[in-house]
């Protein structure tokens, strides 16, 4: 049936048959002779190969003197001739410098230093072994340099899940794959402040690092090949495929720092990771199912020594005495005569205070004489220090547990093959907010004495689920499948209240979340060309892609505000509840206020592709590939994409390369639908009740705001390739250019006129008192230096070193005007379409050069794995010009020492950020010719940037492995 569905698609392409062959079969052993199940053999410069199965053994049909290449992860690739019906082949430990790539280009004998863009190749399984590293964001943050990801703080949802990107451009511009089968995106959209501020990127961390084999990093844009979201490059995850061995791992470390907090003895974030990963051959020709899974544990730490601003007012001393005493303090704030009387019972006050309270005729002039700050002398009457009303400013706390499954079975010699991977993995975190303190009309003092401290807790699950066969029609590779996908993101506000409710007030509540859908069915058909030119693979195929997004609202009394009686506001007639100063209480649950039902929504869209890739060696030194590719979205339009690329062998070892493309990027149906209503603090530390509205909205219409359309990229890059391989060495160094138009970016806030106008109205509906949008608001301009340098020596006689050097030198500008609309413009506010911040959180928030130099040094039982990585500088994300301080670069150092206790059993010790490392701290006074302190440390809650990060704030990070093989 299969061979039925797919003969018309290739009647007009020529099917060809079997040219006469002889049969070749042997077994393939490793280096310590044992048999080694799932190597690749493959007839150099076509698309015909098998794998071994698990006794290591193969069979092939092959010409006389044709090439065989033997290929497999960790080993180095063999090329040898067929000469009879036998061959054998002894495999070589030790990563090739000769990867073989599944990304970049559909040709499948293409190699890392033979593509013509540039590609990392990653071996998963040994740096997860060696590194201080158990999650994948962290491990490739510290190993790919034109990858950066860093956990963020105070952020809302995205204290969760850490937003990652490629060569500084947005997490929304990479696009991930798993085994060459797109990956769905996360339902959270970055609304906070962080880099990657209005983009939804895919989270890797629901990946267990034990389910991988290697990942392949594509550097440059590649839309006209994989679609929307590759116009940054390409992450390739490939799956594991061991059999017949059980590996086994337990991770645990904490930070020993000198910053962690004193309660702990310098000890936190304490962490555990169990991960074991298992797999069984399956039939007689190198089927497999892999199983893989870990569970892990993160406590939360945090870096904030003490609060240094306001936190009593005369007030609230008054309510402290009235606690005291039993009283019902909900009912003193109109009591007059009460308030004089409990007044005389607060030691500190002065006398010519009491005086002025005894003196008061109203309530409405106690209000001025008590908000007077009376911090310092009601911390020592209720026996509390400034670090008691302290944040959490660092990483959350996360528990978790990941499953992959990958399964292959060749059903006819390996001419056709079911396949399927799949993965659960579900999360739990726990962050917590700004603290709310007793002279806020946030807090409800009759509820909480010494205010709150809120926290977010998250439950995100993820699922995904790939299936296909793929085999020959005569000499065309086909291969069908479909790839569902599912992320969800709920969240539970504890620790908190509803300020409008009062006495009333729930202090928890289900404020609902998002969820995002993405279903994806490919068909794709190759076919290598071994008499055309020196080789020709010609690939098309189709795609259908079909996307759900939906907000869930939440519970009543985590979204409304209540008037007086208890009601939820519904009119402008309805009045909410004031503090004894007469300042509105707010509604919703503090620090996240749930989905309302005018929130609730689901959207989903369609879209279809197809593409054509040709690849030519018009000789044995000369390559050229073009693709393209025409998609067409139901919500917005179509567009259609080109890539040129092309690679000369000046010798047998160096190459030159160069690629031209354009792209694009759809805007997601997050940043199209998403709504809501959340507390955001801004640059000075006050909370801003901020309402982001869709673009079809009405608030959209009345400012001026324009739908949104899709990015769209033109990028070139020119490198060149060497390899020595008398010194195992190989060189890569590639530049590139990324021009961006209609970039989307998240919006400033507008503010209505005050004045009871349409748009005041709207705002007041949504409980908020501020706007914001996603928009394409700006062009961009992005350009680079990525270098490479692997080496791998023999020292002795069972000795190994193996070096890598990687470098990347970018920078991210935007290019010509605001494109705001005219609108906008009359109003004067179009430095809020795209606020000064903005710019910073685009160009200089994460860093622009980064260096990272991995040695291994391995013996039979010994192995030392010394890494540095040296962070370029980051800016303060401000709109603030004058307090956009420069945080300086530094070198973090990784070492880890591991000993093979047996064959089966290794034990690894090691740190990271050996030597307690620290970004810049947030300077005292960066504006010294201004009044008072100018600084970004929000009094006392910020000593380090949380807006922009190179590599953290927990400093020195030691941890302890075991690992075990059982075969």
């Amino acid at each position: 049936m299969f061979r039925l569905y797919v003969m018309v698609l290739l009647f007009s392409f020529g099917l060809t048959t079997n040219a006469t062959a002889q049969e070749v079969s042997g077994t393939v052993l490793d280096d310590q002779s044992q048999p080694l199940p799932g190597v690749s053999v493959v007839i150099k410069g076509t698309e015909t190969g098998t794998i071994t199965d698990f006794d290591g053994k193969y069979t092939i049909e092959a010409n006389s003197g044709q090439i065989l290449v033997f290929s497999y992860v960790g080993f180095e690739k063999q090329e040898i001739a067929a000469t009879g019906p036998t061959l054998d082949v002894t495999m070589q430990s030790g990563v090739s410098l000769d990867e073989v790539v599944l990304v970049g280009t559909r040709n499948v004998n293409r190699t890392v230093t033979e593509t013509p863009v540039p590609i990392d190749v990653l071996d998963i399984q040994e740096l997860a072994n060696a590194s201080p590293q158990v999650n994948l964001n962290q491990i490739l943050n510290y190993v790919a340099p034109s990858f950066s990801s860093n956990t963020q703080t105070i952020s809302d949802g995205t204290d969760h899940i850490d937003p990652a990107s490629l060569r500084g451009l947005g997490p929304d511009q990479v696009l991930v794959l798993i085994n060459g089968k797109r990956r769905h995106t996360t339902s959270l959209v970055n609304v906070n402040g962080t880099f990657g501020r209005g983009s939804v990127g895919t989270d890797l961390n629901a990946i267990p690092a034990a389910a991988i084999q290697r990942i392949e990093v594509l550097r440059d844009g590649a839309a006209a090949q994989y679609g929307s979201d590759a116009i940054a490059g390409v992450i390739n995850i490939v799956l594991n495929k061991n059999v017949n061995e059980l590996n086994l791992s337990v991770t645990s470390g904490a930070n020993v720092s000198r910053n962690a907090e004193e309660q702990t003895g310098g000890i936190d974030g304490e962490t555990v990771n169990v991960a074991a990963s298992y797999g069984l051959p399956l039939g007689d020709n190198g089927g497999f199912i892999n199983f893989s899974g870990d569970f892990d544990y993160r406590d939360f730490y945090s870096r904030m020594k003490e609060w240094e601003g306001d936190i009593f007012n005369a007030y609230n001393a008054i309510e402290y005495q009235a606690s005291l005493l039993g009283n019902d303090i909900s009912e003193l704030e109109t009591n007059l005569t009460a308030i004089q009387s409990l007044a005389l019972n607060v030691p500190h006050f002065s006398t010519q205070l009491q005086n002025d309270i005894q003196a008061a005729t109203d309530l409405q002039q106690l209000q001025t004489i008590l908000n007077e700050d009376v911090t310092e002398a009601e911390l020592i009457t209720r026996g509390q220090t400034r670090s008691d009303y302290n944040m959490r400013v660092g990483q959350s706390e996360l528990r978790g547990g990941r499953f992959f499954a990958n399964f292959s079975l060749p059903l006819d010699d390996n001419e056709t093959e079911l396949y399927s991977f799949a993965g659960i993995s579900t999360r739990r975190g726990n962050s917590a907010g700004f603290y709310r303190l007793p002279n806020q009309s946030r807090t409800y003092t009759p509820a909480y004495i010494n205010g709150f401290l809120p926290e977010i807790n998250s439950k995100i699950s993820d699922k995904s689920i790939a299936a296909g066969i793929k085999g020959k029609i005569g000499e065309w590779s086909v291969d069908f499948s479909n790839t569902y996908g599912k992320n969800s993101f709920l969240y539970t506000i504890t620790n908190t209240s509803n300020a409008s409710l009062l006495r009333a007030t729930p202090t928890t509540f289900d404020a609902g979340g998002f969820s995002f859908l993405q279903n994806t069915t490919n068909l794709d058909i190759t076919r290598f060309y071994e008499d055309i030119f020196a080789g020709f693979n010609v690939a098309f195929g189709a795609e259908h892609r079909l996307e759900t997004y939906e907000i869930i609202a939440g519970e009543l009394e985590s979204y409304a505000q209540f008037d007086e009686a208890g009601q939820p506001i519904t009119s402008a007639t309805q009045a909410p509840p004031t503090d004894f100063f007469g300042r509105t209480r707010p509604g919703g649950s503090q620090v996240f206020p749930g989905f309302s039902p005018a929130n609730e929504l689901s959207r989903d869209r369609t879209s279809i592709a197809g593409y054509l890739d040709l690849e030519a060696d018009f000789t044995e030194k000369f390559l050229v590939s073009f693709a393209s590719r025409f998609e067409d979205y139901s919500d917005f339009g179509s567009t259609i994409n080109f890539k040129l690329a092309t690679r000369y062998k000046l010798t047998d070892d160096i190459n030159i390369r160069a690629a031209a493309s354009t792209g694009f990027r759809a805007p997601s149906l997050h940043q199209l639908n998403f709504n809501s209503t959340s507390t955001i603090f801004d640059n000075l530390g006050n909370p801003q009740e901020v309402g982001t509205f869709a673009n079809d909205s009405r608030v959209a219409a009345l400012l001026g705001i324009p739908q949104l359309k899709e990015e769209t990229s033109q990028s070139i890059s020119v490198g060149a390739t060497a390899k020595i391989p008398s010194l195992n060495l190989s060189i890569t160094v590639d530049g590139y250019f990324v021009a961006i138009d209609d970039r989307v970016v998240f919006t400033g806030q507008f503010q209505g006129p005050g004045t009871g106008s349409e748009l005041d109205n709207l705002l007041a509906q949504a409980n908020a008192t501020r706007a914001a949008f996603f928009a394409n608001a700006i062009d961009t301009e992005s350009k680079g230096l990525d270098v490479v340098l692997t080496h791998k020596t023999g020292i002795g006689a069972n000795m190994e070193l193996k070096s890598d050097l990687a470098a990347t030198f970018s920078q991210t500008r935007k290019v010509g005007d605001i494109q705001a609309s005219e609108v906008l413009e009359n109003a004067g506010l179009v430095d809020t379409y795209f606020p000064e911040d903005s710019r910073v959180y685009l160009e200089e928030a994460v860093p622009r050069t980064k260096i990272n130099l991995s040695n291994s040094l391995t013996t039979d039982r010994f192995n030392v794995f010394l890494r540095n990585v040296y962070f370029g500088e980051v800016t303060e994300a401000t709109t603030i010009v004058e307090l956009q301080q420069v945080f300086e670069a530094k070198l973090v150092t990784d070492l880890s020492f591991g000993y093979k206790a047996t064959d089966g059993l290794t034990v690894t010790i090691g740190a990271n950020n050996l030597f307690d490392i620290y970004p810049d701290r947030a300077e005292q006074d960066l504006d010294p010719g201004t009044a008072g302190d100018q600084n970004n440390r929000s009094s006392g809650r910020f000593d380090w940037s949380r807006r922009s990060q190179q590599f953290g704030i927990g400093g020195r990070f030691l941890f302890a492995r075991l690992s075990v093989v059982l075969k």
